[in-house]
């Protein structure tokens, strides 16, 4: 049986203000995104399943065009296809869970 500890997981910065910790299972992909205030993902779409779950912050997101404001505790599904978007309003952290894993992250 695995055991994770976010606090052993490698942060890799994407951008300044945005980092990633990443965790591959054989059937699913978790992240760990931090955002500082004003960072956003663009618009962008992939075969997997999404649930976002924010733990802290505030973040308005997109999906197929509708806006969508995330407060910590919240839990976001995003279905397979659908464009989406995030912005964060004040610093924030957020769990991304994908499945099937994320095979085109594995290798970064």
């Amino acid at each position: 049986m695995d055991h994770y500890n976010w606090n052993q997981v490698p942060e890799v910065e994407l951008s300044p203000g945005l980092t990633r910790q990443m965790i591959h299972t054989p059937r699913m992909t978790i992240l760990r995104v931090s955002f500082k205030k004003g960072v956003a993902a663009p618009a962008h779409q992939h075969m997997h399943e999404q649930v976002t779950m924010l733990t802290s912050g505030a973040m308005r997101f997109e999906l197929a065009g509708v806006p969508v404001l995330l407060n910590p505790g919240d839990l976001l599904p995003i279905p397979s296809n659908v464009p989406h978007r995030a912005e964060a309003l004040e610093d924030s952290v957020l769990i991304d869970v994908f499945t099937p894993p994320r095979e085109d992250l594995m290798a970064k």
